[in-house]
């Protein structure tokens, strides 16, 4: 009981103990009336008092008091902790049935494309070369042969009437490969969860990967890049004597006459056909910049890495990572905060040539670690590092 309640309690008994000289003289029944008022009087005040002091100590009546609602929103990311801890336990568990002779490369996409497409350029330079120097020894013998006091006339190579050859036509159009756009949806966890799976997985077993898919892929390894330029200056150097032949023709069919002059100029226009679909070619590759831009640029990174998983299997691998996180907030009893993760994992292993060697579906849901705001109800493990890391 409060002070005020003590001091009235005090002040009306001693009311009624004092001496009244005036209510002596009146009937006892009245009397009792009297004393029952002022006790009853009495009890109200005390009531009131204490009633007063119990508002004193409540927050103002416009505050409602908290019922126990649940707010997610404080902490929605600190559930990912336990999304990100599933993570690393399912890939030691995804890396165990790896087999242990064979490296794996973990499929992607836009990665894949990118590998066929430099392999498509690599064997077009090798084929143009190739094919531009079996032209230019026939050109050259047909110039010899028509040039004077150097032997009978040989007869016309019709293929060069032609427009330049299929391959030739294709090559030009390669840069095309690089112009495509892979798009991976990321979920629950965000763009990251299948990057944040791939490196749990080479953190538990590096020496299974032989690649992550995507992200560096060799940038800096100029090797790679010197022997394509290589490639590049041997085309370069095919096109070369092939544009001289073209300024022999010219010579030739200006001091020829009669259908002799029309043949070498022929000659010479579809020469000059093949020197310009030899330019369109190069000039597409952008050989002179180091950038996406450049398909020869490009295309020497994903021979890296198609060569660095050759005979590899392939892993295809799709997860999902979500964090729950539930705050109660309760008047009397403070904050209390629970974390739990659930994960969502479909693998399947594969051959190149796209054989199924394994597949499997996992799903995890950690139980919920109940964490008290105003101190430490997980254990030190919990805050130091999550699985694996001690």
């Amino acid at each position: 009981m409060g002070s005020l309640t003590r001091c009235l309690s005090l002040f009306c008994l001693a009311a009624s103990m004092a001496p009244v000289p005036a209510l002596a003289q009146q009937p006892a029944g009245l009397l009792d009336a009297r004393a029952g008022l002022l006790e009853a009087e009495t009890r109200q005040a005390i009531a009131e008092a204490e009633r007063a002091e119990l508002l004193a100590r409540l927050p103002p009546a416009q505050a409602k008091p908290l019922s126990g609602a649940v707010d997610t929103r404080q902490f929605g990311a600190a559930g990912l902790a336990r999304a990100f801890d599933l993570a690393l336990e399912l890939a030691q568990e995804v890396c165990a049935v790896l087999p242990a002779d064979r490296p794996t490369l973990l499929y992607d996409p836009a990665t894949a494309q990118g590998m066929v497409a430099a392999r498509a350029v690599e064997a077009a330079l090798v084929r143009l070369s190739e094919d531009l120097a079996a032209r230019n020894r026939e050109l050259a013998l047909y110039i010899e042969a028509h040039t004077p006091a150097e032997g009978a006339p040989r007869a016309l190579p019709l293929a060069w009437l032609a427009v330049p050859p299929a391959t030739l036509r294709a090559a030009a159009d390669l840069a095309a490969l690089f112009k495509g756009d892979t798009t991976l949806a990321g979920i629950g966890y965000g763009e990251g969860a299948r990057a944040l799976f791939a490196s749990a997985m080479a953190r538990s077993c590096p020496a299974r990967l032989a690649g992550l898919g995507s992200g560096y892929l060799g940038e800096l390894d100029w090797s790679r890049h010197e022997r394509l330029l290589g490639r590049v200056r041997a085309l370069g150097g095919h096109r070369a004597i092939l544009a001289q032949h073209a300024e022999t023709l010219a010579r030739l069919a200006g001091s020829a006459k009669g259908e002799l002059k029309k043949e070498l100029a022929a000659m010479e226009d579809a020469v000059r056909v093949h020197l310009k679909s030899v330019d369109a070619f190069v000039d597409s590759l952008k050989a002179g910049e180091a950038s996406d831009k450049s398909p020869l640029f490009v295309a020497a990174r994903y021979l890296g890495q198609a060569e660095r998983s050759e005979g590899a299997l392939v892993l295809d691998v799709d997860v999902r990572l979500e964090g729950m996180s539930v705050v109660r907030d309760n008047l009397f009893t403070g904050q209390k905060l629970a974390l739990s993760g659930v994960a969502f994992l479909w693998y399947r292993l594969h051959e190149a040539d796209g054989r199924l060697v394994k597949a499997d579906a996992l799903r995890r849901i950690t139980r919920p670690v109940e964490v008290k705001l105003g101190g430490n109800m997980a254990g030190d493990a919990f805050w130091a590092a999550a699985p694996g890391e001690r």
